[in-house]
Formats: structure tokens, sequence, C-alpha cells
């Protein structure tokens, strides 16, 4: 068994563990938020939650050590412009993503209570966090959209 290929293949499937996660989750929760069902919201934002702790989280610290070592053992240097930049847009993917899970992690404890005291709306605080939340994973998913062309396409930058 080649070692090479073995982590490549597993890089590849966390990576699109990563991103279609993330993306399907997201999906989700700002489609459930438009319906401003409460119970509807409890339970998929309870469910996103969960969903980056045990799929998105560990893609999330697999990817760089995965992707350090495959770039190292393919002969690539980790200053070749296609390589920094991908390091450099993963980064801004995590700045984002990492204020996201807090974020989901409070609206789900929200929604959660709200649902529990059979309150008619969620708090402003719930909306104010949705935004941000929204606001935050649209870089994120573009970064890591770029890192796939830059990954694949390894153009000379």
């Amino acid at each position: 068994m080649n070692l090479y290929l073995t982590v490549k293949t597993l890089h590849i499937l966390s990576s699109v563990l990563l991103v279609g996660t993330g993306f399907g989750t997201a999906f989700y929760l700002f489609f459930a938020n438009r319906t401003g069902s409460i119970p509807a919201i409890a339970a998929v934002s309870k469910l996103v939650v969960r969903a980056d702790l045990w799929f998105t989280t560990p893609a999330v610290v697999f990817q760089p050590l995965s992707g350090l070592w495959l770039a190292h053992a393919a002969g690539w240097q980790w200053t070749t412009p296609w390589v920094s930049v991908s390091i450099g847009l993963y980064l801004l993917a995590g700045v984002c993503w990492l204020p996201v899970v807090w974020l989901q992690y409070e609206m789900a404890k929200m929604a959660a209570t709200a649902h529990g005291a059979g309150a008619k709306a969620l708090p402003a605080r719930y909306w104010r966090f949705a935004l941000w939340w929204e606001r935050l994973g649209y870089p994120a998913f573009l970064a890591m959209v770029a890192v796939y062309f830059l990954m694949v396409l390894k153009p000379a930058l």
C-alpha cells in the first residue's frame, strides 16, 4: 500500500466532509431560520452543533496536517505560491469558522430555551447572532472553494 496515496485519499475525503458538512448544515439552518418555527430551528440548530463537533472539527484538524504532509512528501515547498495562498485561505476560513461555532452553539441554546418555554418568538439576540453566523459563513465557504481550485489546478501564481 502506498502511504502517499492513502493520505491523499483521506485528505480528499476529509475535505469533502469538511466543506460538505459545513455547506449542508448551513443550508438547513439558513432555511430553518426563514421558517420562523421555533421547534424546527431548535431541532436543526442542535443538529448543526452536533455535526460540527462530530464531522467538521476532526476534518478541520486533519486537513492542515495531511495537506502539509502531502505537500512536503510531493516536494512542494510551503512557500510555493499556490501552497501559501491555500494556507492563507484555510486560515481565513478558520478565522471565520471559530466564531461561527460559538454563535451556532449560543443560537442552539437560545432556540432550545425558547422552545422549552413555549415562546412565540426567538429573542432579538438570536437574530443578531444568526446574521453574524451567515455573514461569516460566506467568506469561509468561498475561501474553501478557492482552496479546492488551488489544490487541483496548482497554478503558477
